[in-house]
């Protein structure tokens, strides 16, 4: 059911986290990803606790001292790779990805890409 006033980027967004949620029987946490113009986060999500193990993002001393900007690849690279390593601190070694209303391109797949280089299944 489409509402009125709801953006294309939303409705994404809702039939993503609803098919996430229907094939999530394991009860597995989410690699959440938002992306702004400027910067990207990621996030870890238990679900079923409702708490966040572990994030990342541009805006971290870690990823700034590397990067110029926090609004390319190179970035999400590095916050891909930061966010598996946390993640592994935590305890977890397997996730489900959680694009939001992003398209799986460019940045969101880059992050997605190198966290699973580090050692994370997404």
């Amino acid at each position: 059911m489409a509402y009125k006033s709801e953006t294309n980027f939303e409705r994404r967004r809702r039939r993503n986290r609803t098919k996430l949620s229907r094939i999530n029987k394991a009860a597995l946490p989410r690699l959440s990803v938002h992306r702004t113009g400027k910067q990207i986060y990621a996030q870890i999500i238990d679900d079923v606790k409702g708490v966040t193990l572990a994030a990342a993002s541009t805006l971290d001393k870690d990823v700034k001292e590397i990067i110029k900007s926090g609004a390319n690849i190179t970035a999400a690279t590095q916050v891909g790779k930061i966010i598996a390593q946390r993640a592994k601190k935590a305890g977890v070694k397997k996730v489900m990805f959680d694009r939001g209303g992003n398209l799986y391109h460019g940045r969101v797949k880059a992050l997605a890409d190198s966290a699973r280089e580090a050692g994370l299944e997404v």
